[in-house]
């Protein structure tokens, strides 16, 4: 599985753990990211936790669009 694949199933896991909210992508997109560069990395700051870059999420993150 590579790094995209963990990242999107990570944020569809948080998404389900909190209730299935709606609106909230993008935030679910940066914790699933944070939490697999920490894996990854052991690194908060390789993250880019201070100061994200805005991407855009993947239609297959939103389940109200994929």
């Amino acid at each position: 599985m590579n790094r995209e694949e963990r990242i999107r199933q990570r944020a569809h896991e948080i998404w389900e753990r909190e209730g299935r909210p709606e609106g909230r992508e993008q935030q679910h997109w940066y914790q699933a990211l944070e939490e697999i560069t920490v894996e990854e990395d052991g690194s908060l700051s390789a993250a880019g936790e201070e100061d994200p870059e805005p991407i855009s999420v993947p239609a297959a993150v939103n389940p109200a669009i994929g």
